[in-house]
């Protein structure tokens, strides 16, 4: 049986098709840095493209196909890919809305500084 989210480091689980094996660096949550997105959006209801001095709202957004499911900073074992080090999301777990909210708390704070 697997532990709770956030899986503790050194955690190690196999990808859903079993081709591969994780070791968990940490818990991460995805997100876009509106900045860095190819069109000068402003806004999550985007209604056309906007020049930067316009933007308004927070920089930093949850990735909207990543909110519902825990993402890891992993690092593959016993591949020929051993030691990279990479991002993982398991869609096929879905956060209990206690875990969804401590998963995103980090955002929140930073957007508050």
């Amino acid at each position: 049986m697997s532990p709770v989210h956030p899986y503790p480091y050194g955690y190690t689980f196999y990808s859903p098709g079993g081709h591969f094996t994780y070791r968990v660096l940490g818990p991460c949550c995805r997100l876009f840095d509106r900045e860095e997105l190819p069109w000068p959006c402003c806004r999550l209801e985007w209604r056309g493209k906007e020049p930067s001095w316009r933007r308004i709202g927070k920089r930093f957004i949850p990735d909207m196909a990543t909110k519902n499911s825990p993402s890891y900073s992993v690092e593959v074992i016993g591949q020929e890919y051993s030691g990279r080090q990479f991002v993982v999301t398991l869609y096929h777990v879905k956060l209990s809305p206690t875990e969804r909210e401590w998963w995103y708390e980090a955002i929140r704070r930073k957007d508050e500084q």
